[in-house]
């Protein structure tokens, strides 16, 4: 408990008072009450709005005494409060003077940016009463969750398999078999299923206060209601979601979502968050003022110098990051993160808007990047940067590190993909990709584990759908099919769509392996996303953000039709587990010849052992990894990827001593496609392989 004097020293009305402390911002529990700290530079007043929960109008407004104010911080202690039945928020009065950039409105009740929880869209999807004037309220959380000894697990980066996934679209449908689908309760019941696919690493699309409410609309032809599903678009930083928990209507969100990060814990498995300090909910100059715009709009937002807003995020407003004050609140919000709740680390949406200066210009050296990588609470933890913005700034390969950042390589998925459906030109980018991508991170002396690699993500389409469908099919977004990226590098194998014909089947079935296989072999950081395992699909639709609704929930019926499926990736990932050569963090020694039993640690292959063929017509690429096995004696593991189709015979390179096994061949149907340990079989001819159209081909050997 923070300690202050235990005695007031102002009355107002039938309330008792003291000049507060300006530090921490927010509402924090004290001796006898609450302490009360809201910054604002430009508001002339501020008063103090108390509500008792569940009721609309306020039981007292409290005027923050001018001597109560030090320097820009409004700060009261308010005694005898009862925290656990009271809601909070401030009215501003200043200057509406909009082409200045101030927007204060002494009519709206804001919420508190600190706050530690938020009322008002406690039960996911229930139509909010839009006649009420204060659509959100903040809450007051004690600090009393007991632990147990749990803390961040800080498992190696390059140790991470990562499974990225939706708290409500992952246990949100009918078939989950979960007791309160779609919470973070229903998530600590898939914790066995984690367990069993070997991830040890749940990333989860934003879980901070957003309304999902935010834009909805009634498609125009079906009726359905489209809402903010995804959840970009945070309106209080510091608050966990509470129409994401089962016990969100009682206000135990906190407590239900620390109950989860402790559970995946204790299971070995770290919990990263996608947050989004790019833009708020509060969007452009048209948009609802909920807290941020009427506390100070000229601080929190990038504004043109007519004062409206700069839209580099895409979703009309950008959040003024590297303004001190903003960078203070991001810092500490993810402090709060880490020391209140346990978080292994952050991946940063659109983390190019981060290095951006007030006039929207990249900076050599964003003092709040800097700031982030060298903060010692946040020593530990992950920091993960979606390297681009909606404004053209990519900066995949440049993102300033200080060795401390990685990247989500977008260039890695663009190129496995184009490999994948064979296009020319795509080998040597390939095994660039393959070998952590060098030809990106090396110039700025970064290791491969600064690569987050993946194929697919929440945005885009499923690996299902890569595989099925050419072209996106967005119209149950209700734009007319326009949106959503066109950008897709994908192929149907022959149909659009979904196909009952055997070979059009088989394809899919190879190319999905495929890529997956490619994925969990490269160096760097493999990020799954959630359900690609047992096939998922959103029937073509690659930006499903508005869909509340089974097209973007996990459709766990699917599991068990595609259980072959689930064991290759389960038996790939263990692979990966079981090889420490795979997750070598420096940059492997490349060799493309040797004339001795020197093996290189990476060399590159071709169809001859020992001469890859880099030009633009091939397609075929094999690569020879060499490390020491965990239990002694040396390890090989030679990857032969041919994505022609046509079949090829690969040579094998000869190593004295050594006797080449499969482990895994994408080219046989399951079972076959993928071997145990210790089962693998050999090949008929230890000179060669013959590895089929448009399939990856595994074997390992070991001296010693």
């Amino acid at each position: 408990m923070f300690r202050v004097d235990g005695y007031p020293t102002h009355e107002y009305g039938d309330f008792k008072l003291r000049p507060g402390k300006p530090l921490p911002f927010g509402a924090t529990i004290v001796a006898g009450g609450v302490n009360f700290s809201v910054f604002s530079r430009f508001a002339t007043a501020c008063d103090l709005v108390l509500f008792h929960r569940h009721e609309a109008e306020p039981f007292a407004i409290i005027p923050f005494p001018d001597s109560f104010r030090t320097g820009n911080v409004f700060a009261m202690t308010v005694f005898d409060l009862d925290y656990e039945t009271i809601e909070y928020g401030y009215r501003m009065d200043g200057p509406f003077d909009p082409d200045a950039g101030h927007r204060f409105d002494r009519s709206k009740v804001l919420i508190d940016p600190y706050a530690r929880s938020l009322s008002g869209r406690n039960v996911w999807g229930e139509t909010p009463d839009w006649t009420t004037p204060t659509q959100f309220r903040s809450g007051i959380v004690p600090d009393d969750f007991d632990w147990q000894d749990d803390k961040p697990l800080e498992i190696p980066f390059g140790d991470l398999v990562i499974y990225e996934a939706h708290v409500r679209g992952f246990t949100r449908h009918p078939s989950s078999g979960v007791r309160h689908p779609g919470t973070y309760a229903a998530l600590r019941e898939k914790i066995p299923y984690l367990r069993d696919l070997g991830v040890n690493c749940l990333e989860l699309m934003p879980v901070h206060e957003f309304d999902e409410f935010e834009n909805s609309r009634r498609h125009p032809e079906t009726g359905e209601m489209l809402l903010n599903y995804w959840g970009y678009g945070t309106i209080g930083f510091f608050a966990p979601k509470a129409g994401l928990a089962a016990t969100g209507s009682l206000g135990m969100q906190v407590d239900e979502f620390k109950a989860m990060v402790a559970d995946l814990h204790r299971n070995g498995i770290e919990i990263i968050l996608d947050i989004v300090f790019n833009h708020t909910g509060e969007g452009n100059e048209n948009g609802p003022t909920i807290g941020f715009r009427g506390i100070d709009n000229k601080t929190y937002y990038m504004l043109t110098p007519e004062g409206y807003y700069w839209n580099f995020s895409g979703c009309g407003n950008t959040l003024n990051c590297n303004n001190p004050m903003v960078r203070s609140m991001i810092l500490d919000c993810l402090r709060a993160w880490v020391s209140e709740y346990h978080i292994d680390g952050f991946r940063f949406d659109l983390a190019a808007i981060l290095g951006r200066d007030q006039f929207g210009a990249p900076m050599e050296s964003p003092p709040l990047l800097e700031t982030l990588a060298f903060d010692p609470i946040l020593g530990k933890c992950k920091l993960i940067a979606e390297a681009w913005d909606a404004g053209g700034l990519y900066q995949v390969g440049s993102f300033p590190s200080w060795g401390r950042w990685a990247e989500w390589n977008g260039k890695y998925r663009d190129t496995l993909r184009d490999f994948l459906r064979g296009e020319s030109g795509c080998v040597g980018p390939m095994a660039q990709r393959l070998a952590g991508s060098p030809d990106l991170y090396r110039w700025q002396q970064r290791d491969s584990h600064a690569s987050v690699n993946f194929v697919t993500c929440h945005d885009g389409f499923t690996l299902h759908d890569l595989v099925s469908y050419d072209s996106k099919h967005n119209e149950a977004n209700g734009e007319n099919n326009a949106d959503g990226c066109n950008d897709n590098r994908s192929w149907n194998c022959g149909e659009e769509g979904e196909s009952i014909d055997p070979e059009v089947l088989a394809l899919r079935h190879r190319q999905t392996r495929n890529a997956l296989i490619l994925l969990l072999l490269s160096q760097g950081v493999p990020m799954l996303l959630a359900g690609d395992e047992f096939a998922q699909t959103q029937h073509g639709n690659n930006n499903s953000y508005c869909h509340d609704t089974e097209l973007s929930w996990l459709d766990w019926s699917r599991l068990p039709a595609n259980r072959d499926l689930f064991r290759f990736v389960r038996l790939m990932i263990a692979f990966r587990r079981a090889h420490p050569v795979l997750r070598m963090p420096r940059f492997l020694d490349v060799v493309g010849h040797v004339a001795d039993l020197r093996v290189p640690s990476l060399s590159w292959h071709g169809t001859e052992a020992w001469r890859p063929d880099f030009s633009s017509a091939s397609r075929t690429l094999a690569l020879l990894l060499c490390g020491e096995r965990a239990q002694g004696g040396t390890e090989y593991i030679y990857v032969a990827a041919n994505m022609h189709w046509e079949a090829h015979v690969f040579e094998l390179p000869d190593l004295p001593g050594a006797r080449w096994r499969i482990a895994v061949n994408t080219g046989i149907p399951a079972p076959e496609d993928i071997w145990p340990p210790r089962e693998e079989p050999e090949p008929a001819d230890p000179r060669s392989v013959l590895v089929g159209p448009r399939s990856v081909m595994v074997l390992l050997a070991d001296r010693g």
